[in-house]
């Protein structure tokens, strides 16, 4: 078996990798610059991100390689930006859906330029972080598994399904295609995809059971999100009443920041809560209303967009995250607002449900828009009688994310899966959670 601390070499694909950017271009930024410190990584990545890369100091031809997929990748890029019709709409499924059609031209020039030295052993391992997608499939499987290189993918998330009572949010949007996508699974890309992973790295647990049994057992379970601590390096010091409460993220239907307006009113009214909202967005407007028509506008702060230094200059003076979005796939907010330690309030579906625990936070069950905003005025007037105690959980936040959300423990997690797979997975599979 091949140790931990041997210098593997991988041949790393992030396709969508990029330092300067968020969301899933930042979570395969992260965890392959992060992979460089426990194995030989090269990394390929599209031909967008090259400046990005080398504004962070690696070199190109060395570090890593940018591929011009251009031919295919413009026009899809001009489709979907159209789609988006301004950077805070668009349907997420039809943009997946878009991309996908692209990909495999990606893969294609990798082994133009790659297959070769795959081919002649080169390296030790083949892992394609991104796409996180699990609909889109790799043709490089099939092709690593005919040299009898391993091929780990993922982590593999998203799709989690539109809760039943919420056709309004999902019509506006524009989630069309999330009706019929199930199809994917009826792709033979996919199966030929699954079939040929020597690994399968699963981000939620949703995604996992949408992973044919056949193939369960090359599943691991790691979340896809985690922290910088360096960058999270503030530290919620609120601990008094009256409760100060803040959401963070876009102003969007899904995210359900008019629920959180209409569950909070009456302690907003009433002077046991504050509530500062940060995000940009469609609804902002709608919401500037909402407040003013419940009374509350003395105690609701909205700041707009803000940099990541200003976020957190906000959030260290307040003492919980509510946040209660119905369709997250990572939840990578809830990640970063515990780092900072805060608890968190949120629906318990997909990311943020597995994120949170009894002892770092709160979670009301799904349901109809109206079963929300009740528990969640519930769980709120609950703590705002006793704000102190989100101190201790507080601090267990912010110890839980350190435990097993930082990037170098996620470099470590990966890093065992990578034994186990050139092991043959005749050793016990890894489990972290």
């Amino acid at each position: 078996m091949v140790g931990i601390t041997d210098k593997l070499k991988v041949l790393v694909i992030a396709e969508a990798a990029n330092p300067e950017w968020v969301s899933v271009p930042l979570v395969g930024w992260s965890l392959a610059s992060e992979l460089r410190n426990i194995a030989d990584i090269h990394i390929v990545t599209q031909v967008r991100n090259r400046d990005a890369f080398l504004r962070a100091g690696l070199t190109e031809g060395v570090d890593f390689t940018a591929i011009n997929s251009e031919l295919f990748e413009q026009p899809i890029w001009k489709i979907t930006n159209a789609l988006k019709m301004g950077k805070e709409k668009g349907s997420w499924t039809a943009l997946q859906a878009f991309s996908a059609l692209s990909y495999p031209y990606f893969e294609r020039l990798i082994w133009k330029q790659f297959g070769g030295r795959i081919q002649a052993g080169e390296f030790d391992v083949v892992h394609r972080i991104t796409p996180l997608s699990p609909t889109i499939p790799s043709p490089l499987a099939k092709k690593c598994k005919r040299v009898d290189v391993p091929f780990i993918l993922g982590p593999l998330n998203g799709g989690v399904p539109w809760p039943a009572g919420f056709e309004t949010e999902r019509r506006q949007e524009r989630e069309w295609l999330s009706y019929v996508r199930g199809a994917y699974k009826l792709l033979p890309g996919r199966d030929i995809t699954l079939a040929n992973a020597d690994a399968i790295l699963v981000g939620s647990r949703f995604t996992e059971s949408e992973i044919p049994d056949k193939y369960k057992e090359k599943c691991v379970y790691i979340p896809e999100n985690a922290i910088d601590p360096a960058r999270f390096s503030r530290r919620s010091a609120h601990q008094s009443a009256p409760l100060k409460a803040c959401f963070i993220g876009r102003m969007v239907p899904y995210k359900g920041p008019d629920m959180l307006l209409e569950a909070a009113a009456p302690l907003l009214r009433d002077g046991k809560m504050t509530l500062e909202m940060i995000g940009d967005g469609p609804l902002l407007e709608k919401l500037k209303k909402q407040v003013i028509k419940d009374q509350t506008q003395h105690a609701v702060n909205f700041h707009g967009w803000q940099s990541h230094e200003a976020v957190q200059d906000i959030v260290a003076k307040c003492g919980l995250l509510a946040f209660p979005s119905i369709r997250e796939f990572g939840g990578g907010v809830v990640l970063e607002a515990m780092a900072l330690g805060l608890p968190a309030l949120v629906v318990d579906y997909g990311g943020p449900g597995e994120l949170v625990t009894e002892k770092t936070g709160f979670k009301v069950p799904i349901g109809s828009r109206s079963e929300i905003t009740d528990g969640f005025y519930a769980e709120l007037e609950k703590i705002a009688m006793a704000p102190e105690a989100l101190v201790e959980m507080g601090e267990n936040a912010r110890a839980y994310t350190r435990e097993w959300f930082t990037w170098p423990v996620k470099a470590a997690q990966v890093a065992k899966v990578y034994e186990w797979v050139l092991d043959g997975r005749s050793s016990e599979r890894p489990s972290f959670f």
